[in-house]
């Protein structure tokens, strides 16, 4: 097929211990899945109504990489979270099914303006420029889910220039993974690909240029990096 222009690169992460690389179709996130975040955020933590929110492919950073700091903004948020991996797709599926698309794992940061979140707020208006910016999504290398699997007890954190900010362990969702899958494919066909993140507990602050962060799954992935 010719184009008129050339085709954008197509976005991709490391696989752990492995040449080939993931292709990100699309980003999903959920948003309030941890209890202590949502109360931190004046909100309710409610399992009758999972809300979600998506970022460009293309806001991923990998492993190692500088993440530059966002223009419109003097408040960047960290939100550290599991990401999952699609191999798979499907729409409306039940929990069980949905859980079979799940390729792999790793670590996230779902970067946040917050001041402009806090703004779009107050107006009732979409939180898109608060989320979906560039290099908001800065990802680890993947895990294939044959090699390693998350659980309910599984540590999750984050550290800021040495000191933890956010520490909890999996079972602290309010949604768990194949429950967030399937409301998401009521919404949405997800298709091999995608990424979705699963949520941040407690202990969001800012960032300032110069940080460097290392975010943890466990022993399953790490991701590093530094604010510039």
């Amino acid at each position: 097929m010719s184009t008129v222009i050339p085709p954008p690169a197509l976005p991709s992460l490391p696989v752990a211990g492995r040449a080939e690389r993931f292709p990100v179709r699309r980003i999903f996130c959920i948003g309030r899945n941890y209890a202590d975040h949502a109360k931190e955020m004046g909100a309710t933590p409610d399992r009758t109504n999972p809300m979600f929110f998506t970022k460009p492919a293309d806001a991923v950073v990998t492993d190692g990489n500088d993440v530059p700091y966002p223009s419109a903004t003097n408040d960047l948020h960290h939100e550290v979270e599991m990401v999952v991996a699609l191999g798979a797709g499907g729409s409306d599926l039940s929990p069980d099914d949905a859980a079979r698309l799940v390729w792999g794992y790793g670590v996230g940061l779902d970067l946040t303006r917050r001041d402009l979140q806090a703004q779009a707020k107050a107006k009732g208006a979409p939180w898109d420029v608060a989320k979906g910016f560039d290099h908001s999504a800065p990802v680890s290398a993947l895990v294939p889910a044959d090699q390693s699997r998350p659980v309910d007890a599984t540590p999750i954190s984050l550290e800021v220039n040495g000191q933890v900010r956010q520490s909890a362990t999996l079972g602290d969702m309010l949604f768990s993974v194949p429950e967030i899958l399937s409301h998401l494919s009521r919404l949405f066909e997800l298709k091999a690909g995608d990424l979705v993140f699963t949520g941040t507990p407690a202990g969001v602050s800012a960032l300032s240029r110069g940080d460097c962060f290392v975010a943890r799954l466990g022993d399953i992935a790490t991701l590093e990096g530094r604010i510039t």
